[in-house]
Parts: structure tokens; sequence; C-alpha cells
């Protein structure tokens, strides 16, 4: 049977997962003060970066429409769909939307998945996801499969920079000043629904590998055989140092490190880093 996997522009790929995934990716989009921007692959990244970094006014999102949902759904028995956390962006209704579309005037089969998550869960969710149909199992057993996986799955994030969560209402504007001027990193994660939620901080480049790695040993996973996603936002050094720190700790059969894209840089920010098991 064909399956075609789907993702909103929130999982971030290389060109090459892109390739071996054989993944179609359907854009959100950003706004800094009152110009827009679509994540995709004509983004100038760099320069998106600086007018962020320059932006003083409001900075959001918005998920992709449904009818691009609808489209991308088009042309083949079964889709799948992995969108970022409901509980973070509209785009799983958006998706559902799209579902409903597609199914009622072309008779398309559709799965969405909602990662209860973002970013670097989303590209582990896709890897998953490539390998069960690879393997040949059946749309039920994928989808049972990678639901299942969904609940155990662990996102953790660590950001230099609070700005955006601070604009965006995330994070208490006093906190985030009191946490930026005391040089503490909070480590922040998914709660398990998709909320962000704060684990613990810490002090410099050591302290946060060693307190993201800590975080896999407290999950009590058995990593043997299993992969990991590491994404960042600039930030090469301390995402091959943290790879570094987990290929001596545990024995993950993959370990990814991923370039963030736009709408991952616009939440992680500059240097922010994001890890998912």
């Amino acid at each position: 049977m064909r399956y075609k996997i789907i993702a909103d522009s929130c999982c971030d790929l290389t060109t090459e997962l892109k390739e071996h995934l054989q993944i179609t990716t359907i854009p959100l989009n950003m706004t800094l003060g009152e110009k827009c921007f679509i994540d995709d692959d004509t983004l100038d990244l760099p320069q998106f970066m600086e007018e962020m970094k320059a932006c003083t006014t409001k900075i959001g999102s918005a998920s992709p429409s449904p009818l691009l949902y609808k489209e991308a759904f088009q042309g083949t028995h079964t889709s799948f769909a992995i969108t970022l956390s409901s509980n973070l962006s509209s785009s799983y209704a958006s998706a559902l939307i799209g579902k409903d579309m597609a199914e009622e005037e072309n008779g398309a089969d559709v799965h969405v998945f909602d990662s209860k998550s973002a970013s670097a869960g989303q590209v582990l969710l896709a890897l998953k996801l490539r390998k069960l149909i690879d393997e040949g199992y059946h749309k039920s057993e994928i989808i049972s499969s990678l639901e299942t996986f969904i609940t155990k799955m662990k996102t953790y994030f660590v950001l230099e920079n609070l700005d955006n969560l601070v604009k965006n209402g995330r994070m208490n504007k006093i906190t985030g000043k009191i946490l930026s001027f005391l040089h503490i990193r909070p480590i922040l994660g998914s709660d398990g629904d998709g909320n962000i939620a704060l684990f613990t901080q810490a002090r410099g480049q050591n302290q946060i590998i060693e307190k993201l790695a800590d975080t896999i040993e407290k999950s009590g996973r058995d990593t043997e055989g299993e992969s990991i996603v590491i994404t960042h936002c600039n930030n090469p050094g301390l995402a091959e140092k943290l790879m570094t720190a987990l290929k001596n700790r545990y024995q993950f059969k993959d370990i990814h490190i991923v370039s963030t894209r736009g709408i991952s840089s616009m939440y992680a920010n500059d240097k922010g880093i994001i890890m998912a098991f």
C-alpha cells in the first residue's frame, strides 16, 4: 500500500532527511510586527533572524490553512500527517479540517497525529513513521504504534534568549527578565499533553548538557536501538557536545542533529536547543 507523510514546517528537516522520509511539508506563517513571512524553502532564514532581533513589536505565527492540508492529502490512497502540539498551535485543527475535506471530496484516507511536541519531536515521529511504513506494517498497526510512542516521547529544550516567549505570553515578563539577569537557563519541555512546562534550570553549557542528559536516565527509557533528535538554532557547538555526552552515557542507535527552520527558530530564538527521545 502506498503511504504519504505530511508535516507542518515546525518539523525541522535537512534535504537528506526530506529525501529519506519522502515527506511533504506544509508551511506555517510568521509575523514580525506588520510584516509576514512564509516558512518554506524560499525563506531567507539569516535575514529573518536579523529582522526578528530588531523587532520591538508583536511576534507571532499562524497555522497552515485547511486548504493546504487538503491539497497535500490528495493523490494517494493513505496519508499520515504530523503536526505541532494542538496546545501550541491550531495546525492540528487545520489538518483535521483538511482531512475531512479531502475525504469528502476525493475519498482520501487520512490520519492526523497530534505530536504533543514540536521541532525535534516531530522529526523523531517522522523517522518512526517512515520505519514502520518501510517495514510493511498495516495502517492500523502504524497508527497504534505511533500513538503509543507519542504518549511516551519526551521533549526538552533550553533557550538562551527568552524574549519571544515573553512577547508571546508563554512566560511571565518579570520571570523572564530575572532569569536572563541571573544567567539562568530554564530547562523546559512538554508536560505530556503538549503544553510547555518548567522542569529545572542550569547555568553554563556544561550544566545544560549534564541536565539534558540526566532527563533520559530519569525517564527510565531503554535507549538501546532507539533514535534521538537534537535540533538547534545557530548552536552546532552545543548540539555536538550534547551528542558526545549522550554517546558516552547511552546506547542510542542514531543521534540526529538538525538546524531549526523558520517557525522553530522564531520560538527557540538564537542559540536555542531542543531534544526529543
